[in-house]
């Protein structure tokens, strides 16, 4: 069991963590499109582009999780393994405040997820 000093480092983590994503959504909110006369600056640009809609996703998606471990300070279940409901490390939770799932249910959703696009292919 996580001690209450415990889980307030991990809440201001979290909400630090939250922040600096929320700050970096904001910076990239815009993704400009412009013309360019020359091809080679278009498709410097394009990727530019492709580049920033893609860490803009990342970021988004960190947000959630991020957000999510902070409803689970405050629900209190915070630390325990949305799958198989045991308690993440210590060290895991240090590495990764946001980790909703212990390292054994990690791994096992990774490949589920990896399993899919290559059924996907199959079909």
């Amino acid at each position: 069991m996580m001690s209450t000093s415990e889980l307030k480092n991990f809440e201001g983590a979290l909400q630090t963590r939250a922040r600096e994503l929320l700050h970096a959504q904001a910076e990239r909110r815009l993704i400009v499109v412009e013309r360019s006369p020359d091809a080679l600056d278009g498709t410097l640009q394009a990727a530019e582009r492709e580049r920033s809609a893609r860490a803009l996703g990342e970021n988004f998606r960190l947000l959630r999780q991020v957000e999510a471990a902070l409803a689970r300070i405050r629900r209190g279940d915070f630390g325990i393994c949305l799958s198989c409901e045991e308690e993440i490390p210590l060290r895991r939770l240090q590495a990764v405040p946001w980790a909703a799932l212990c390292r054994s249910c990690q791994e096992k959703e990774e490949e589920r997820q990896a399993f899919r696009p290559a059924l996907a292919r199959a079909a």
